[in-house]
């Protein structure tokens, strides 16, 4: 890839006060803050993910619902089929973490180590959730 003279940090923390920023530049802004939060973050996205950089997002799921998930879960594999960015994602969200050719890393007590989906907690745990609800709610985690 080119040098990279752009990237951006998104934190869900200091989206409101980004975004508040961003709109309130002198021109026909973004207008991230007249949506929904979750819309909000996506717009976000969609537009510092079609420029070239890197990105680092911090738990990017925390205002978007599952079918919102998704949609970014698109964006991303554009974003990777481009190779217009690179990013680098902490997340909970199994449904970001399946990003086809990510590589995904889990943090144990041995430092970091390359895992697939289907090895993660979290998608363990969704897809026992999901298979069985009651039984799930009935044992506990």
């Amino acid at each position: 890839m080119p040098k990279i003279t752009n990237g951006w940090f998104f934190k869900a923390e200091s989206f409101w006060s980004v975004a508040r920023y961003l709109d309130e530049l002198p021109g026909p802004g973004p207008d991230f803050l007249s949506h929904s939060h979750g819309e909000g973050f996506l717009r976000l996205f969609a537009e510092r993910c079609s420029r070239q950089g890197l990105c680092f997002m911090d738990e990017p799921e925390s205002a978007l619902s599952p079918a919102r998930q998704l949609d970014l879960l698109a964006m991303l594999a554009d974003v990777q089929k481009t190779a217009s960015s690179q990013i680098i994602m902490a997340t909970h969200s199994p449904i970001l973490m399946a990003v086809p050719n990510a590589k995904l890393l889990q943090l144990t007590r041995f430092g970091l180590e390359t895992v697939s989906l289907e090895e993660t907690d979290h998608y363990r745990l969704y897809r026992a959730f999901c298979l069985d609800p009651n039984g799930f709610i009935e044992k506990g985690t």
